[in-house]
């Protein structure tokens, strides 16, 4: 929906089942009329669509697309924004690690997000901009040497810049003005603002001033601009505050270096808070949260630096004397504690005050896709609590 004649706001159908385009349809079909309903009865309601490359695939096929629209349309329901980061399944399956394959380094990550786009300009409503959200290149533990991850970075950065050609040749034929927006993640290659800033300035610019000047007559400041125009950044709130990194730092940085804010997405990690006598009560709940679908990193801040465990298991297994931990685990918006254990709501709000005075971007996608694999007690009706969740976005904004 359209809120105060500033944002974008919806939630991200990745919650929903979705291999195929008959499964994502009809989950479509099941949740998103009876929300709209809920949160939007007078007005369109905008969607954060999930597209699995099968479903993009046989969403292209014969009047598969027609009818889509044709759906959109009388039930005013619009897309602005795509999630394009999961390739494959994303429920009731082993995802962990397997969320960035294939990754930036290959023909099969580039060709999907080009059909995603593809897609999304004709999906995208007349007057408004579009983004899809990406994986952040790769998955730092797939690499052995600092040489193997500059030749993937390198690689990653070339492909972008192709889907940055894709997206300029679009905006000078038809006017509409698309972005990817890379996601950075804990054990991603890009996991916190310095390394975003350095993927910048070390490979993607130089990487599009070079391959770009082979076809467009342009100079490099020029060829600059263009590469940040359409390679946007998604600041998932949940994976930031795992950086322990505060909003207003991260966006004056990103200002400063030109870097662009296409998306952000509405998450809230677990914030674990030690105070000597609730250790144990902490280390009991904490311990219904190790699932085995998604992978839950866990950050930990040790001066200046910032230490990432790659799975919970590690640490429950391991269980430190620390002060405080922070778990890549999406946990619903609207709530501040979860029994013993704290979420990083702080830091929506943080962003949200931030965005009184600088609004950034139009598109805000609430993205708490663990619903399927949360504790008990913490499970309601999946339709009422992404209701509950836009409400009380809403309410802050």
């Amino acid at each position: 929906m359209f809120i105060k004649n500033k944002y974008h706001l919806s939630y991200c159908t990745n919650i929903h089942p979705g291999q195929d385009w008959e499964s994502t349809f009809s989950s479509i079909k099941e949740h998103v009329p009876g929300i709209k309903k809920s949160v939007s009865p007078d007005s369109p309601f905008g969607l954060g669509l999930r597209l699995s490359n099968k479903a993009s695939e046989e969403l292209a096929l014969g009047n598969h697309m027609t009818e889509f629209m044709n759906w959109l349309q009388e039930e005013e329901v619009y897309i602005f924004t795509m999630n394009g980061f999961p390739y494959g399944n994303f429920h009731n399956e082993r995802v962990k690690d397997d969320v960035h394959t294939p990754d930036w380094t290959t023909k099969e990550r580039l060709t999907y997000t080009q059909r995603l786009f593809e897609q999304l300009a004709a999906l995208l409503p007349k007057g408004i901009n579009g983004g899809i959200s990406t994986s952040p290149i790769s998955y730092k533990h797939w690499f052995a040497s600092e040489r193997e991850k500059d030749i993937a970075l390198k690689k990653g950065a070339k492909h972008m810049v192709q889907i940055a050609i894709q997206l300029y040749e679009l905006e000078q034929r038809t006017g509409t003005y698309l972005h990817l927006d890379i996601e950075p993640e804990p054990d991603g290659f890009l996991e916190n603002t310095e390394e975003v800033l350095s993927f910048y300035s070390d490979y993607l610019i130089p990487i599009a001033q070079q391959e770009l000047s082979r076809t467009l007559d342009k100079d490099a400041s020029q060829l600059e601009e263009l590469v940040k125009r359409y390679i946007t950044i998604c600041y998932d709130i949940c994976h930031f505050s795992l950086a322990y990194e505060h909003p207003s730092e991260t966006f004056a940085k990103f200002k400063e270096a030109g870097i662009q804010v296409g998306k952000i997405q509405v998450s809230a990690a677990l914030k674990i808070l030690f105070t000597g006598k609730n250790r144990e009560e902490v280390w009991k709940v904490l311990e219904k949260f190790n699932e085995p679908v998604y992978l839950h990193q866990v950050t930990e801040k040790i001066g200046e630096r910032v230490k990432t465990y790659n799975d919970l298991p590690i640490v429950l297994e391991a269980k430190k004397e620390v002060d405080e931990l922070r778990a890549h685990y999406h946990v619903p918006i609207f709530l501040e504690r979860f029994g013993a254990l704290d979420s990083t709501q702080d830091q929506i709000l943080d962003t949200l005050d931030y965005l009184k005075k600088d609004s950034l971007t139009e598109h805000l996608e609430i993205e708490t896709y663990t619903w399927d694999v949360l504790p008990e007690g913490l499970k309601e009706n999946l339709s009422h609590s992404i209701v509950r969740e836009i409400e009380w976005l809403k309410a802050h904004i």
